[in-house]
């Protein structure tokens, strides 16, 4: 576990930036990986969701998507001042009770991207989930991880593109949580750090303490065929059972499924105890559109091992798998425990 990190982490290591993760526009916009199948992403946003969304973009004093799109770039490759706790054997009382719709409610959340321009807008959704980080939380935020992909589509969007000087122009990006029907929306404040080349993004937002609940996440790699839960959404509730009232009249679920395997970034397999990297996830069942960006949780464990990214094919004999990043790279954009606010 931690074989790069352990290199580039030694006391020589100074710098805020890792080079491995440092990554320019162009790179951003053309990922060195095979992308994942875009088909999974909702081609309409639930009409409640829309509504208050739009309502939120409106207000006065949230950030604009013209700087949190700045701030992912500029903060790409960034290691914080934090550490991540390691919890691959957490506790009862931190595990996510897969049977409850409030704690599902409570576990994962929607993060939504908006711009409206004149009368036209875009959103674009995805799920997410806090992060278990004191510091922050004695500063009033919470760190929300989620996909980088649905930033990056709206920020592509051309809309943003071709909006005038006259144009009347709100933008934003949200965190919501509710039951059910029932729906908050807070603004984003700012990018922490990011991982465009796995994906990844870390928003602060300002919520209520007892607004959504922390996942224990484990450092640690899941071994091929390890029984999974992974948290699904749905606009509509599918026939299948299990499905509990989610976010915005939405649907939420865990799915049942397994890890498949793990591949490099140029897409050969590899394995966890190599010195191979890991650097994304296959796993099953195949992701359904919102789900990007939510957890992927060790049945057994509780621990979060892997964040969603969606499907793509991964050979013409295996077909359409789901596509993901283990937690392990999470990691990555945070100092080991013990060793945060030090430079050497």
């Amino acid at each position: 576990m931690h074989r790069h990190l352990s290199s580039l982490r030694s006391k020589n290591f100074v710098s805020r930036k890792r080079c491995l993760a440092t990554v320019s526009s162009s790179i951003i916009a053309q990922p060195p990986f095979p992308e994942p199948l875009r088909k999974e992403f909702p081609e309409t946003v639930p009409p409640l969701l829309d509504y208050r969304i739009l309502q939120a973009t409106s207000k006065p004093g949230r950030t604009t998507l013209t700087k949190i799109i700045k701030e992912y770039i500029n903060t790409s490759g960034t290691v914080l001042d934090l550490s991540l706790p390691y919890e691959s054997r957490p506790s009862e009382s931190r595990r996510p009770d897969f049977a409850n719709a409030t704690d599902s409610c409570k576990n994962v959340v929607t993060v939504a991207h908006c711009a409206q321009v004149g009368s036209e807008h875009k959103i674009t959704l995805s799920s997410g989930f806090a992060l278990n980080i004191e510091d922050s939380k004695s500063k009033g935020e919470t760190i929300i991880i989620t996909c980088a992909h649905t930033l990056e589509e709206i920020r592509q969007s051309p809309l943003l593109a071709s909006a005038s000087a006259t144009s009347k122009k709100y933008t934003g990006s949200f965190i919501v949580t509710g039951s059910g029907p029932s729906v908050e929306v807070y603004p984003v404040s700012r990018v922490v750090s990011a991982l465009p080349r796995s994906d990844l993004i870390l928003l602060s937002c300002p919520l209520p303490v007892d607004a959504i609940n922390s996942l224990p996440i484990s450092p640690y790699p899941a071994h091929k065929d390890t029984a999974i839960r992974a948290h699904f959404v749905a606009q509509e509730k599918p026939d299948d059972s299990g499905w509990m009232p989610w976010i915005g009249g939405t649907w939420g679920k865990w799915h049942h499924g397994k890890v498949l395997g793990y591949r490099d970034f140029a897409g050969r397999e590899t394995e966890p105890g190599t010195y191979d990297a890991l650097s994304h996830l296959l796993f099953t069942p195949l992701p359904t559109a919102g789900s990007s960006g939510g957890p992927i949780v060790d049945e057994e464990s509780g621990a979060v091992i892997g964040v969603m990214l969606g499907t793509r094919m991964d050979n013409r004999v295996e077909g359409v798998r789901g596509w993901g990043v283990p937690s392990e790279s999470v990691f990555e954009m945070f100092s080991l425990p013990g060793l945060e606010g030090k430079s050497s």
